[in-house]
């Protein structure tokens, strides 16, 4: 059984307390960092990251998305999905909806 919560495409979520994007200037990357451990975001995790508002839903973000960068709808949100699936699993989610 998983830690994670349950998911789907209509779930809205944002980042959890205490959670925050972070340039690293070091290695010159974005960084997500919670208390106590961090995770390096590349460009694409970082602009879903950016779109975890508490508002739309994962489907809403998809949609963007695939408008955005003409690509499929169904890949962006099962990509999408699977990313926050892993972020709830490492606690820096939240759930709103």
């Amino acid at each position: 059984m998983s830690d994670a919560p349950e998911i789907s495409r209509t779930s809205i979520v944002k980042l959890a307390r205490g959670v925050r994007l972070h340039k690293d200037s070091a290695r010159g990357r974005m960084v997500l960092l919670a208390p106590e451990r961090a995770m390096a975001v590349d460009d694409i995790a970082l602009a879903i990251v950016e779109a975890f508002d508490g508002e739309h839903t994962l489907s809403q973000i998809a949609a963007g998305f695939a408008e955005k960068f003409d690509a499929p709808v169904t890949q962006i949100a099962n990509d999408i999905t699977a990313f926050v699936h892993e972020l709830s699993i490492r606690r820096m989610l939240e759930i709103v909806e």
